[in-house]
């Protein structure tokens, strides 16, 4: 409100300014004839016309530029608007908005009403297909973050398996080397209890791959289902928000707007041919 008094005050001193403009270049002679009078009233008559009309074509373009970014919110987060254009008629509605306009500029020293007496707008209640959408696209995205975080634990659990294993191969290798150096400088009777020991180490070390191989399949088959499911909830997830502006498409609301700015445009185009009328030839 105070951004279309600002403008309204702008234009009304325009509009005197034309006034003031005639009265001092035309308004000198004592008397004027019958043509003379006509002549000026029809200059005077133009210059508000332009004046009355280029206001009206930027208040109605402000307006759009406020809607849409109205729109643009309540898209974002899948609002559902109703708008009765019956409503902007509504003398009642519109005395009102004139007293409270009346009451918060009269005077730039007083301080503007206690915020407590103000109306408050009402919550949006969302229903429908709309809030089960919502919910269901929300529920997706927590499976989706479950999901990250457990693939990103599966690939460290099997990260860490692969690292024993490197380990227990180097250190059989190690085992096997040092056997081979010190068999030239142990006796026979040691040669055979080194052997069992070796044996014995193998079947053990053997053992323990095995668990480690089973344990690693075990963790890839979890990690390839992991990705599957992660699949799965993404493709669910489009296909809801694909639904949601189906939907939304859909309603009353977006077919209604879609016919008030056709008028618009059309009206808008009537109003420029209308203008070009009266615009000089080059």
């Amino acid at each position: 409100m105070r951004f279309a008094r600002s403008k309204r005050g702008l234009r009304l001193k325009t509009v005197d300014s034309c006034f003031q403009d005639l009265k001092e270049s035309r308004l000198v002679e004592d008397t004027f004839t019958v043509d003379e009078v006509s002549e000026v009233l029809s200059g005077l008559q133009a210059v508000v016309y332009s004046e009355v009309e280029s206001e009206l074509i930027n208040t109605a373009h402000t307006n759009v530029l406020l809607l849409r970014q109205l729109f643009s919110q309540a898209e974002k987060w899948y609002l559902k608007l109703q708008t009765d254009i019956s409503e902007l008629e509504n003398r009642e509605l519109l005395e009102q908005v004139a007293e409270f306009e009346k009451a918060e500029f009269t005077s730039s020293n007083k301080k503007p009403i206690i915020d407590t007496m103000k109306p408050k707008l009402a919550p949006l209640n969302e229903g429908g297909t709309t809030e089960l959408l919502s919910k269901e696209i929300s529920r997706l995205q927590e499976e989706n973050e479950k999901l990250n975080s457990r693939l990103k634990t599966i690939e460290m659990q099997a990260t860490h398996a692969l690292d024993e294993k490197s380990k227990l191969e180097r250190a059989l290798q190690d085992l096997q080397l040092d056997q081979g150096n010190q068999k030239d400088f142990i006796k026979a009777q040691d040669l055979n209890d080194l052997e069992n020991t070796v044996a014995a180490l193998k079947s053990e070390f053997q053992k323990t791959l095995n668990d480690k191989t089973e344990n690693q399949k075990s963790l890839e088959e979890n990690l390839a289902t992991a990705k599957h499911d992660l699949l799965r909830v993404q493709e669910q997830l489009n296909m809801a928000e694909k639904e949601l502006e189906k939907k939304f498409q859909q309603t009353a609301a977006y077919r209604n707007m879609k016919e008030i700015l056709t008028r618009k445009n059309d009206q808008i185009k009537d109003l420029r041919r209308r203008l070009a009328k009266y615009e000089p030839e080059d």
